[in-house]
């Protein structure tokens, strides 16, 4: 195998973080879009992953997703983030309807035994050709986008939150705010596709009000 080619089937610890924040920004505007939390003429298709995703035109929603995932991203690289959650909510009883749970695993520490609050040498950089994890990220959009078949209608005003879950020794910025991790009563679970780019690993989980 050539240099070149070695280099391509390369993949830094920063790419991966960006790739993972990537999926979830793709992901979440999907997920906003399909369960019609905003107006469809809020949202305009651009291709991502080879695929054509709606994306929120909104101003305040896009500057939160940026700020929100920006600082996923830095916590994905520190490796200080363990899950990130999509909570959508009943505006007037505030009840939860739906949750995205987006796990993450560090392939590294899984294989080095390594518990997540021990620092230690670990691979800031990974084989795996792009192309391959792309598949990957675009199999598991597919799937949230197809979800509409059996998840049910949210037929009230919605919103929504994202919640992040990280290690206790992790700096929170001074604008957010501690919350308790979010149930829902009487709920279905269902385990989407899993993509790793080789340092991260990615499982996405949708739980839903069982009516």
């Amino acid at each position: 195998m050539t240099e070149t080619q070695q280099k391509a089937k390369c993949i830094t610890l920063k790419g991966s973080a960006e790739l993972v924040t990537q999926y979830l920004l793709y992901g979440v505007n999907s997920i906003l879009y399909q369960r019609g939390i905003y107006p469809p003429e809020t949202f305009q298709p651009s291709e991502h992953f080879g695929l054509y995703i709606f994306t929120s035109t909104d101003d305040k929603i896009t500057s939160f997703l940026n700020t929100v995932l920006g600082q996923v991203q830095e916590w994905l690289i520190q490796r200080k983030v363990h899950k990130i959650t999509l909570v959508i909510t009943n505006v007037n009883t505030k009840e939860v309807l739906e949750k995205w749970d987006f796990k993450v695993d560090y392939e590294d520490q899984k294989t080095n035994g390594i518990n997540s609050n021990v620092k230690a040498d670990l691979s800031e950089v990974e084989t795996k050709d792009m192309k391959t994890i792309q598949k990957e990220i675009r199999e598991v959009i597919r799937q949230i986008t197809g979800t509409v078949s059996f998840l049910p209608l949210l037929d009230c005003l919605c919103s929504f939150d994202i919640l992040t879950y990280t290690v206790p020794d992790c700096d929170i910025p001074n604008q957010w705010d501690e919350t308790q991790p979010v149930f829902i009563a009487n709920s279905q679970e269902v385990q989407l596709r899993s993509f790793s780019t080789s340092i991260h690993k990615m499982d996405t989980v949708v739980s839903y009000k069982n009516t």
